[in-house]
């Protein structure tokens, strides 16, 4: 499909990226790497700070996950062009990559390719720790479109340096912001006290030692998306070959009716099967499900015994009493990711306030209101921030916000480096496909009826918010499945 968005009546005018004002991209994971494919296309210079180590280096911490998206929709059409020439061996379109194969086959060699280009300096350990106008702290309104931006880097052996850009492209991520296990967006009472007892994420449960953590174990489960649902599955393999491992699922919504996806109906076939094993999982296996449940303390459980701990939810009123589960050995979180804006704090954004979301975009992803995996095409018009030249890209563009896709990304960031060349025409016309994914991103209440029963933009195939990493994560094959990413 082919559109135009909607544009300005005259897109802001943004320097040109020289060799002493570079383009910088924040990031170096795959829509950090497809934006700096596209400036090498355009002939921008252009430097991509990644905190990591390597490319996808938020990526390889999970891994073991398997994506619901194929490799067809993993690839950036710019940054296969690029590597073509270097000998790269494009993987079976049809595929499903973990997150490890998509870091090794796809990323490594696109950030090498990328660094050997004239264009592009590829940095690794390199944070980027602010962001300002040069000279200039918010406040100052006078004159900041004409200054470069002053870029802040912290490098790996704990020294700063400055680095001056004519644009800036952040596409970080939202990987370092796990939501904390507290009912109300902070972490609980004694949630760090006993970090050690605590996992955000999906583990591997096909790592040995992974697996002797929580075989036999009692374990909490938080989260109602595809993430717990990987969760789910993995521990329902462990609880076959270790009988004692029991589950307690902690929902935050009065019911699960809808916490399994699509099924069948997901055009998206590996989520659809994945909500499919994970109601399975909670059917036949160990699993006690506490729905309602907003934790609000973990302490030491006096009851138990070995240390276990105890959760305790926020009660329905204030002076109500709330719900306890106890006897409880290892903690689970998966409840999504949240972005930091706060090395962002001496330019202006235009952020939705609920979302965190680039305001223009909020209302084409909101999980209450957009219909079942539409998202509008969009690219630079609705991404750009009031500091012109600025632009949120990636999972970072949707905040709060779930299912983010990779493709989704890719011509934003197309888009952008577009508009950042000057190149107003590309940049307005957006072509952008995504598969109807049987299921929503929720109803958009809190603590009311759930989706199917509110009439919701799916009705019974409504699923609740999950942040989807990069397309999204599928079982493994495997009998303890890795999992997604959530």
């Amino acid at each position: 499909m082919s559109t135009t968005g909607p544009t300005t009546a005259t897109p802001p005018s943004v320097p040109t990226p020289t060799a002493e004002l570079p383009l910088v991209i924040v990031g170096a994971g795959p829509i950090g790497l497809a934006a700096a494919a596209h400036a090498r296309s355009r002939g921008l210079p252009t430097v991509v700070l990644e905190a990591g180590d390597s490319a996808g280096a938020s990526i390889l911490e999970w891994a073991h996950v398997r994506l619901f998206s194929a490799w067809s929709e993993l690839v950036d059409p710019a940054a296969a062009k690029l590597l073509a020439p270097t000998g790269w061996v494009a993987p079976d379109p049809q595929g499903y990559p973990t997150g490890g194969d998509w870091v090794e086959r796809y990323l490594a060699p696109l950030a090498a390719a990328v660094n050997a280009t004239d264009e592009v300096d590829l940095r690794f350990g390199s944070r980027v720790i602010g962001v300002a106008r040069f000279g200039r702290d918010r406040l100052v309104a006078a004159d900041r479109e004409r200054l470069p931006f002053t870029v802040h880097v912290e490098h790996a052996d704990g020294s700063r340096t400055r680095l001056a850009a004519a644009a800036v492209i952040d596409a970080s991520g939202t990987w370092t912001g796990p939501n904390p296990l507290g009912g109300d967006g902070y972490p609980a009472a004694g949630e760090v006290a006993h970090a050690d007892r605590i996992d955000y994420g999906i583990p591997d449960f096909a790592d040995l030692e992974v697996a002797a953590r929580y075989a036999g174990k009692h374990v909490a489960v938080a989260g109602a998306g595809a993430s717990a649902q990987n969760v789910l599955v993995g521990l329902g393999g462990l609880a076959k070959q270790h009988p004692g491992t029991r589950v307690t699922w902690l929902v935050r919504r009065p019911g699960t009716d809808d916490a399994f996806g699509g099924g069948d109906n997901d055009q998206l076939a590996e989520r659809g099967a994945l909500g499919v094993r994970a109601k399975d999982a909670v059917a036949t296996g160990p699993v006690s499900v506490v729905t309602s449940f907003r934790t609000s303390d973990v302490s030491p459980d006096p009851d138990g015994t070995s240390g276990q701990l105890r959760l305790a939810s926020f009660p329905d009123t204030v002076s109500g009493g709330g719900k306890v589960v106890g006897g409880v050995d290892e903690i689970i979180v998966v409840t999504g990711f949240a972005p930091d804006h706060t090395w962002l704090r001496q330019v202006q954004l235009d952020l939705d306030a609920e979302l965190d979301a680039p305001a223009q975009l909020a209302g084409e992803i909101h999980p209450a209101w957009h219909s079942c995996g539409s998202v509008s095409p969009h690219g630079a018009d609705r991404l750009r921030q009031p500091e012109t030249g600025l632009y949120l890209a990636g999972m970072k563009s949707y905040g709060r916000a779930p299912s983010f896709l990779a493709m989704t990304g890719f011509e934003q960031v197309r888009s952008i480096v577009a508009e950042i060349a000057g190149d107003h025409e590309a940049a307005a016309r957006v072509e952008l496909v995504l598969p109807e994914t049987g299921v929503c991103g929720g109803s958009g209440l809190f603590d009311g009826e759930s989706t199917a029963e509110s009439g919701g933009c799916c009705g019974q195939t409504a699923a609740e918010p999950d942040l989807i990493i990069i397309g999204g994560p599928a079982p493994a094959r495997s009998a303890a499945p890795a999992g997604g990413c959530g």
